[in-house]
């Protein structure tokens, strides 16, 4: 009896020290097949994709070129607002002019073109308004872009410079009429001189802040372009 009870007990331990192996392998497994499919899931390029709730120009390929001049242009986990030069919308974003209009020009219905008088950045009454206008439109964007032009006249130097001077007229605008927390991270600003993405009359059928005014290319190309983006990203 006891040597049968003894021959027992040795085979029961075996049979737990094999399901013990049996659960410790399962577990590496199903732990390798864990990392491996985190894996595979970080090595796939995220998809954006339009939500039913957005408005309908936010297809998955404007959000894409969106998200790319958001993250070129520092609103996306920086420290501070930078905006973006030419350069920057070329280089950074990795975007052709091609892209670059697709972007804006589906805000029509929710922006509006700031006109300047060539040579200035300084914004008349009709302007002031209509940022105000547009910035008490804003339901519930994150996003309100500035992107400010200026004409073939002159060196691109001085072109930069002065739609730099223009894209920060109106963040100066809002900023005065607006107390609002972390405007930097709301306002992006693009000031592309005369070196990007030059515009042709149809953008006069925008809602303009001059309308008294005949609109011309040129009158086009040394504007701001003011938005609110409805996207989530």
């Amino acid at each position: 009896m006891k040597g049968a009870a003894i021959i027992g007990i040795v085979a029961g331990c075996g049979l737990l020290g094999a399901s013990g192996v049996t659960v410790t392998g399962q577990v590496r497994a199903a732990a390798q097949r864990l990392q491996t499919g985190v894996a595979e899931a970080a090595a796939k390029p995220a998809v954006a994709i339009a939500n039913d709730a957005e408005a309908p120009y936010c297809t998955p390929a404007f959000k894409t070129v969106l998200q790319r001049v958001l993250n070129a242009c520092g609103l996306t986990g920086g420290d501070s607002r930078r905006g973006c030069q030419p350069a920057d919308v070329k280089n950074l974003a990795s975007i052709s002019d091609d892209d670059f209009n697709a972007l804006f020009t589906p805000l029509r219905a929710r922006g509006g073109v700031i006109m300047f008088e060539d040579g200035s950045e300084k914004l008349d009454d009709p302007s002031k308004k209509m940022i105000e206008d547009l910035w008490q439109d804003r339901r519930g964007a994150r996003y309100f872009f500035v992107v400010a032009r200026a004409s073939k006249t002159g060196t691109p130097e001085f072109n930069r410079t002065l739609s730099h001077k223009r894209a920060n007229s109106v963040l100066f605008h809002v900023a005065d009429k607006y107390a609002e927390p972390d405007l930097d991270k709301k306002v992006g600003l693009l000031w592309l001189g005369n070196e990007f993405a030059q515009l042709g009359k149809e953008y006069c059928e925008w809602n303009v802040s001059r309308k008294d005014r005949q609109c011309t290319p040129e009158a086009i190309n040394r504007s701001a372009f003011v938005s609110w983006v409805d996207c989530q990203l």
